[in-house]
């Protein structure tokens, strides 16, 4: 389980939550999601499953893996993002790749 902590917390801001409500949604305390982000304690499995049922790829957050995406889970609308992405170049889709970055790293997180 190394790192679980690190991808935990990495987990916690792509969704932009505080610690107590990320330990909300675990229905555990906000000491507790400190200890699991820290290394200090492992999260159980009824906290992960209720994080699972939220969005949060538990996948990943085990192993470093990332849960493959099934084209069955995205709307129409991100169909077509997906399809003209495809008919760009590789220096114009490099280019989609970082604004999307960059878009996602300015979003507001609180610890």
């Amino acid at each position: 389980m190394n790192n679980l902590g690190a991808r935990l917390k990495e987990e916690r801001k792509s969704l932009g939550l505080s610690q107590q409500q990320f330990a909300a949604i675990g229905g555990v305390e906000a000491n507790a999601q400190g200890k699991y982000e820290s290394g200090e304690r492992a999260p159980r499995s009824d906290y992960l499953a209720a994080l699972g049922n939220k969005g949060v790829d538990v996948l990943y957050v085990l192993s470093g893996r990332r849960t493959p995406l099934s084209t069955e889970s995205l709307n129409d609308a991100e169909r077509e993002v997906i399809v003209h992405y495809r008919t760009l170049t590789l220096m114009d889709q490099d280019a989609i790749g970082q604004l999307a970055l960059s878009l996602s790293e300015c979003l507001p997180v609180s610890d």
